[in-house]
């Protein structure tokens, strides 16, 4: 009496997963952790490129105000820290370092940097530039790690459940349409849940990568105009 109920064909496709293999269920798991590893990237960067966001403003905002490199100074050790507001300190520690007290007190032009320190001094700006890239970089590469394994991954699903599809076909000795879908729809899901799993993640990862290249090219673009600032007050 229970022989109707145990051979009735699933319908859809959260029947399918219900009545899958071992094998199949383990890869959409799998999977599954997959996609929720990415989407929690995808929220966390997002979530920290607008706060970047906000903050760059903040900072210039109040570099705008300023009129001397003194008085941005000043205003910069007050505010929280960024990666413009890093590179910032940064750049000015190293000079003072070079030039003790010519930007902390009112004088200007006091200072002169030879062409060595000069070139110490974008080599200063241009590693905090590349640490602030790696930070601002940091958990994007693993959306593009996921983007290529989670299709591979529910391949590997789907060649496992056809090898197990045609191994039910040949221990039953029959070979019909009504023997075989169930089995092949079975190995298909886990690729449908790979792709799944990959698509936002490689459209999260091209558009995070852009803008951690955004980010570093307005760092290295406000390291050049630092320079340019401190040449315009003789500092340089």
């Amino acid at each position: 009496m229970f022989l109707p109920q145990a051979t009735a064909p699933a319908t859809t496709w959260f029947q399918l997963v219900l009545t899958s293999s071992v094998e199949t269920k383990a890869v959409l798991a799998v999977t599954a952790l997959f996609s929720l590893a990415s989407w929690f990237i995808i929220i966390l960067k997002t979530w920290q490129f607008r706060r970047l966001r906000s903050q760059s403003r903040r900072f210039f905002a109040d570099l705008d105000r300023s009129d001397h490199l003194q008085d941005a100074y000043r205003s910069a050790m007050k505010l929280p820290p960024s990666p413009f507001n890093r590179l910032f300190r940064e750049g000015i520690t190293f000079y003072n370092q070079l030039q003790p007290g010519v930007i902390r007190e009112e004088g200007t032009g006091r200072g002169a940097l030879s062409p060595t320190q000069l070139e110490a001094l974008k080599a200063v700006l241009g590693k905090e530039v590349a640490g602030e890239r790696d930070s601002a970089a940091v958990y994007v590469s693993w959306l593009a790690t996921i983007g290529s394994v989670a299709p591979l991954l529910g391949l590997l699903g789907t060649v496992l459940g056809v090898m197990d599809a045609f191994i039910g076909i040949a221990s039953k000795g029959s070979g019909n349409l009504a023997a075989v879908a169930p089995g092949v729809a079975e190995a298909l899901i886990t690729t449908v849940a790979g792709l799944a799993a990959a698509i936002p993640a490689v459209m999260a990862y091209n558009h995070f990568a852009n803008r951690v290249g955004e980010v570093e090219s307005e760092l290295e673009g406000f390291g050049n105009a630092l320079i340019g600032w401190m040449a315009r007050e003789g500092l340089l």
